[in-house]
């Protein structure tokens, strides 16, 4: 009889799995001249405790500093940096005026808003960190300097982050490409990433991997989507070069609409109508011309969609017209939606809660003076807000790292403090640590581990002892509290963000159905709808699983949202396919209705167990007779 190993809970995996992918030398440059040369000059200039908080700027900022184009970069850093410097502002001017129980409200009232701020994504999720640790540092840590000058400070140590961002080689450049220009470094691989996702859909079409495939080339999409999105840098952007870029990414939405139609009817594709798409690629990559592009043959509604596609593309690729940026716009009135709904509520309420809580333990702890000569006390709220942002893993996961990362990282900078000199050995500490964030975000607790030796290091160097026990000891006690705070009952139902999701999928995917199955001439706005259908859909499953990981108290409310998740998924695809469908014949066979028709009812029955109102209505499939 055989033994099978016990299977690993979700939210101990997420612990024990790290990143992979290319190390960026460029970005381990970047954060070497980031944090560290500010702290040199502003002690060499008699103003340590301004170049701390222009270092904790450009840290901030290099922990941002993901892999994309250099004009996303500046909203993905730039933004967090201005709510940073504003909850310095705010927390510096609360911490000097108001009383503990005040300040504690303000604190909560802060982490409720920058929980609902983090609901629109990546970029509000940093923007809420950072407001929520620059309150926490303002109030917490004493400095001699005015708080409109902190927030100076912090604001310039990520300014010249991004400055270094957008003016230093990248790793294309390093590695003696000149053929890329100094302002596409991103952009490119990015557009590229999609055709040759494409390829990969189309080599897996008819196999048991082609839905995972086609998840592949959704995230590049998206990639490329926000490469191209973000704002240009020169006075004169409109180059013949980045116009056709911009033409090559418009290229590829129609082949990927065939290759996901191919994908759809589970029939094998050719081999040589995969290797266009990788030429295609290649031609981005280098900045080049298409050249000859196999055809494949056009025996069925998925290849002479494909094989237009390619023609389109070939015929597309030298010119430089393009007049739309396909990049995915949202009104401040969804934004404001989104904050205020459902999943704003709910992260927002986890996070004031916690956050509030630690600072209130904070005050109690520090009016009772148990950190003794350390008149610092941020360290307690600042932690929590690592551990209870919504989008950073599983809690428990958090908690578990957190405590690991910090303990190593106080020790290794307890046994460095006691040798290195000051202050050139803590200089150099900073410098060494600001090169390694952008290794270290590859895991949380290695993450911890070096900002812990940072930030400690930042801290000594403004004049405070060394505080390595006591750090440990408040991360402990944060995440003790967080754990317990953060399983809590809230107000409203848990797993209303979930359901907000799955309902704004389901939205964009009765949109898609619609324009499709009306029968409209406007392939851009199909393909814009069919866009968004897919990135809310990849949106909503990486919320469900990363719910799905969390300890059975909170993953129990996702439970059903994933097959819910795997039925739009589906929609949209038969959707997909009946566009390609209608394009090539003018109407619908009996199998594309019978599908239509079998997901709808699938969709109510699980929208009727997790009482969620699926708005794909019946009527939207019965429409046999309004075919072109």
């Amino acid at each position: 009889m055989t033994r099978t190993a016990p299977a690993v809970p979700p939210w101990l995996a997420h612990a024990l799995r790290s990143q992979r992918g290319p190390v960026s030398w460029s970005a381990v440059l970047r954060g070497a001249l980031g944090g560290g040369p500010l702290l040199l000059a502003a002690v060499a200039a008699g103003r340590p405790t301004l170049g701390v908080v222009a270092a904790i700027g450009a840290m901030f900022a290099g922990i941002n500093d993901r892999p994309g184009s250099r004009r996303a970069s500046v909203a993905r850093i730039g933004t967090p940096a201005l709510a940073g410097a504003a909850g310095l502002l705010t927390g510096t001017v609360a911490g000097d005026h108001a009383p503990a129980l005040p300040l504690t409200l303000l604190l909560t009232a802060l982490g409720l808003a920058a929980g609902g701020i983090s609901a629109l994504g990546p970029v509000g999720s940093a923007a809420g960190t950072q407001l929520l640790v620059g309150a926490a540092v303002g109030a917490g840590m004493p400095l001699p300097e005015p708080a409109w000058l902190r927030a100076v400070a912090f604001v310039a140590g990520a300014a010249w982050l991004l400055l270094l961002r957008l003016a230093l080689p990248t790793s294309h450049s390093l590695a003696g490409d000149r053929r890329f220009e100094l302002r596409f470094d991103g952009e490119r691989a990015a557009v590229a990433g999609v055709y040759d996702a494409v390829a990969a859909l189309l080599d897996a079409a008819g196999s048991d991997g082609a839905t995972a495939r086609r998840a592949a080339l959704t995230a590049a999409l998206d990639q490329a989507q926000d490469a191209l999105a973000g704002p240009r840098l020169r006075r004169r952007p409109s180059s013949a070069a980045e116009r056709r870029l911009h033409v090559q990414y418009a290229a590829a939405l129609p082949l990927a609409e065939a290759a996901t139609a191919l994908a759809w009817a589970g029939e094998p594709v050719p081999p040589r109508a995969c290797e266009a798409p990788r030429r295609l690629a290649a031609a981005v990559r280098d900045g080049a011309p298409a050249g000859p592009l196999p055809a494949p043959t056009r025996s069925a509604p998925g290849l002479r969609a494909l094989d237009d596609a390619l023609l389109h593309a070939a015929e597309a690729f030298d010119r430089a017209d393009g007049r739309r940026l396909h990049g995915r716009r949202r009104t401040r009135t969804a934004a404001l939606r989104t904050v205020l709904g459902a999943r704003g509520r709910e992260y927002g309420m986890r996070v004031a809660l916690c956050f509030g809580a630690s600072a209130a333990v904070a005050q109690v702890l520090h009016q009772a003076h148990w950190n003794g000569r350390h008149e610092h006390w941020y360290w307690l709220p600042a932690t929590a807000v690592f551990l209870v942002k919504p989008d950073l893993g599983p809690l428990a996961s958090r908690v578990l790292s957190r405590a690991a990362g910090t303990v190593l990282g106080a020790l290794l900078f307890a046994g460095l403090a006691a040798v290195l000199p000051r202050p050139e050995g803590l200089v150099l500490l900073v410098t060494v640590c600001g090169a390694l964030i952008p290794l270290a975000t590859r895991h949380f607790a290695a993450q911890t581990a070096v900002v812990t030796v940072l930030v400690l290091a930042l801290v000594m160097a403004g004049g405070e002892p060394q505080a390595s026990l006591a750090r440990i000891g408040e991360t402990l006690l944060a995440c003790a509290i967080v754990l317990v705070v953060g399983h809590l009952p809230t107000p409203g139902r848990r797993g209303d963000a979930i359901r907000a999701r799955l309902a704004e999928a389901s939205g964009a995917a009765r949109e898609y159905l619609a324009h499709v199955l009306e029968g409209s001439a406007d392939r851009e706005a199909r393909w814009a709808l069919r866009r968004e259908a897919y990135r809310t859909l990849a949106e909503a499953r990486a919320a469900i699983a990363l719910a799905a990981a969390e300890l059975p108290p909170l993953a129990r409310h996702a439970d059903g949202a994933d097959e819910i998740a795997a039925a739009l998924e589906r929609l949209v695809d038969t959707t997909t396919a009946c566009a390609v469908h209608l394009d090539d014949t003018g109407g619908l066979d009996p199998h594309h209705l019978r599908r239509l028709t079998a997901l709808r009812d699938e969709l109510a029955r699980h929208g009727a167990r997790m009482r969620l109102d699926l708005p794909t209505a019946g009527g939207d499939v019965h429409v046999g007779a309004r075919h072109r």
